[in-house]
């Protein structure tokens, strides 16, 4: 439950709350997914009459829906992902696991036998609270001696490879200016609260996160029986201290200012008082070079460790080793760390059943093995033809917006051509699978279960360094309701999770699929032009391709959008933070765009759609958009989103983008000066 503090790469994959579409026919989907009952295009009851759709087209159509879908007790947002995901975890991922679990012949090793047995493992409660925080005893004795600034270094380079967080990472991914060969980045960590503005806002909100969270690590230091004093107060301040020099996550998304290729010796000259090679050594890293995310924190943390009693290193150090693995711990650690990143960080009241929980820590260390029987069950290979040719539909499309654009140049046209041709996807699931069988899994130790699955995970990422970039990979696993685009491999990713109501609905008229799964498609496309990944070339290498106005008419159409959403308030006195959520919301625009003109394209030389429920083919086009993004969510989770995420809030997706699209204002007769309306001249046109 602990909130992903982990180091913040500045070139990995961007992973967006976007994706793809199901596919096949009915009957090919009955046939793979037994468990799933037809699905109705739209939902009529989820319109809210007392909405207009041109002053509020979020609570038009959806007003019903959140109405009828409050939150559940152990949920901070509920929507179509939320949904989705827990039918693919809770329902289909339960039914292979119970099978498993009812074997008794399964072969050590095998990933079968891995699944089982750390499933069970979680469940085996008594066994947990038997053993208490024993099982982090041989780590926190190494913590325990610790003397000095270099014995810190390699105790916390050795908890690194077990995934605990402290000032500073390593992780191996393609280099993003020789995108064929893998390289060592380096990467600011170490926050508990996850982002620099928990630690600087002096909001009564966040003030209180901080108060509370100060609460949160005495008791857990208590429950251990650690003898530290205080400790909240000790490493809310060290990690106040090391968040004034972090980069903000607007500052980390510009990739040419985060890469910083050196020779490994140049981390002995930032920052010369920590010992780089200890640190290195027991994560098992041998390289000449890596990249840099940025010079100024590194020769700050420096400074700031060597001027800090190694007592508090210490403290800080245990805390993190407890926090990593508070949810693997006897039912006291559990709870309380539930009730800071669950409950005062998100809102949540409830956790979910052990059961449920078992199955989702079952999928967070074994998803690719689980990933593997899942796709087996529920996604046949004849989906992939579908989807494949959706996605061709959007690259012909998006090539006719290219040529029309008047702010660009015929030169940079030609590059855009050469980048959008070089477009390559995956779909469902990896065509290879990993050999998983070196973790080791039993059934009554499930911490050392999950070490040994994230060992594995950290040797085969260390492996990579200096070696060829295999572009086979997948950075989801195939239940995940997610897609991503990564322009490292200039590839876009839909993982068959997703490849479902009501993103792709078989039994839905072309006008809802295409404001789903095929926005979700050109969104995907779009992330290769947006403000990050414009500046890859077709090979996938940080390069620029653009002429010198080009990139400043760019520039200024982003910034006016930027602007836009930054004047969007999605809590009283809290507003969008347009800088942040740029990429995303300039993909969501194009998205939109490119799927309604493939729509349309597709009725060519064909009698144009009846209307359905009263609605037009134009106006259910939008529908489908609206209801992809429906979802309640709570006053914490959306404080937390607009602080740490890249991705504006659900209704702002849905209603952000429309009034720039004069698509909308036609389809549904918004008159000059209604809400979901501008000017021409304010109207943001990209793609």
């Amino acid at each position: 439950m602990k909130k992903n503090n982990a180091v913040k790469l500045p070139l990995l994959a961007a992973m967006v709350t976007f994706a793809a579409c199901n596919s096949g026919s009915t009957q090919q989907h009955q046939e793979a997914s037994t468990d799933t009952a037809k699905v109705p295009a739209f939902n009529l009851a989820d319109i809210d009459t007392a909405y207009k759709a041109c002053d509020d087209f979020d609570n038009y159509v959806n007003g019903g829906w959140k109405k009828n879908n409050p939150i559940p007790s152990t949920e901070s947002r509920w929507g179509a992902f939320g949904i989705l995901d827990k039918q693919n975890k809770e329902v289909r991922l339960k039914s292979i696991i119970a099978e498993l679990t009812s074997k008794t012949d399964l072969k050590k090793g095998t990933e079968e036998q891995q699944i089982a047995d750390y499933y069970t493992s979680f469940l085996d409660t008594a066994t947990i609270e038997k053993r208490g925080i024993t099982p982090l005893k041989p780590y926190l004795d190494k913590i325990d001696a610790i003397k000095t600034l270099a014995d810190w270094a390699a105790v916390t380079g050795e908890l690194q490879k077990i995934g605990v967080s402290t000032f500073t990472g390593f992780g191996a991914d393609a280099d993003a200016k020789d995108s064929k060969m893998n390289v060592l980045y380096q990467g600011q960590s170490g926050l508990s609260l996850g982002e620099k503005s928990y630690y600087m806002q002096q909001d009564s909100a966040t003030k209180n996160v901080r108060d509370e969270f100060v609460k949160h690590v005495d008791k857990m230091f208590t429950l251990a029986g650690f003898p530290e004093k205080n400790a909240g107060t000790t490493i809310l301040g060290l990690e106040t201290g090391l968040a004034k020099i972090q980069l903000t996550n607007v500052e980390l998304r510009d990739p040419v200012k985060t890469y910083n290729r050196a020779a490994f010796s140049e981390l002995k000259t930032l920052a010369p008082d920590f010992d780089w090679d200890a640190f290195a050594q027991k994560q098992d890293i041998k390289t000449d070079t890596l990249v840099l995310q940025n010079k100024g924190y590194l020769t700050n943390a420096g400074k700031l460790l060597k001027a800090t009693p190694i007592d508090i290193l210490k403290t800080y150090t245990k805390w993190q080793l407890l926090s990593s693995f508070a949810g693997y711990l006897p039912k006291a650690f559990d709870e309380e760390n539930f009730h800071f990143f669950g409950t005062v960080m998100t809102g949540k009241k409830a956790q979910k059943t052990r059961a449920e929980r078992a199955i989702r820590s079952t999928d967070g260390k074994l998803g690719m093995p689980l990933g593997k029987l899942f796709a087996k069950k529920y996604f046949p290979e004849s989906s992939k033809e579908k989807v494949s040719q959706m996605i061709e539909n959007v690259r012909s499309v998006y090539g006719e917006r290219i040529d029309k654009l008047t702010w660009m140049s015929d030169s940079t046209k030609q590059m855009a051509h050469k980048k959008l041709a070089s477009f390559t996807y995956k779909i469902g699931y990896p065509d290879k699978w990993k050999d998983y069988s070196s973790i080791q899994v039993d059934k009554g130790t499930l911490l050392e279960n999950a070490i040994s699955a994230i060992l594995y995970d950290h040797h085969e990422n260390i492996a990579k360094i200096g070696k060829p970039v295999d572009k086979s990979e997948w950075g989801m696993t195939p239940q995940t309701v997610n897609a991503y685009y990564n322009p490292l491999n200039n590839e876009v990713v839909f993982p068959a999770g997703i490849l479902q109501p009501p993103f792709y609905n078989p039994n839905a008229d072309d006008a809802i699929n295409y404001g789903g799964i095929i926005a979700v498609i050109g969104h995907e496309f779009t992330h290769g032009f947006d403000d990050q990944g414009s500046q890859f070339d077709a090979d996938g290498n940080l390069k620029n391709w653009w002429t010198k106005t080009d990139r400043e008419n760019f520039d200024k159409l982003t910034k006016r959008y930027i602007n836009y959403f930054s004047n969007i308030e999605a809590l009283p006195g809290v507003k969008i933070n347009g800088a942040l959520t740029i990429g995303e919301n300039v993909a969501d625009l194009g998205g939109l765009t490119l799927a309604y003109y493939a729509l349309k394209k597709s009725f060519e030389g064909k009698e144009e759609p009846k209307p359905i429920d009263g609605f037009t083919w134009q106006q259910r086009f939008f529908l489908g958009w609206g209801q992809v993004w429906h979802g309640n969510i709570t006053d914490a989770a959306l404080r937390q989103q607009i602080q740490t995420d890249p991705h504006s809030p659900a209704r702002d997706r849905i209603n952000g983008p429309l009034p720039h699209l004069k698509e909308f204002q036609e389809a549904w007769g918004c008159q000059p000066g209604s809400k979901m309306s501008l000017p021409d001249a304010e109207r943001v046109v990209i793609w």
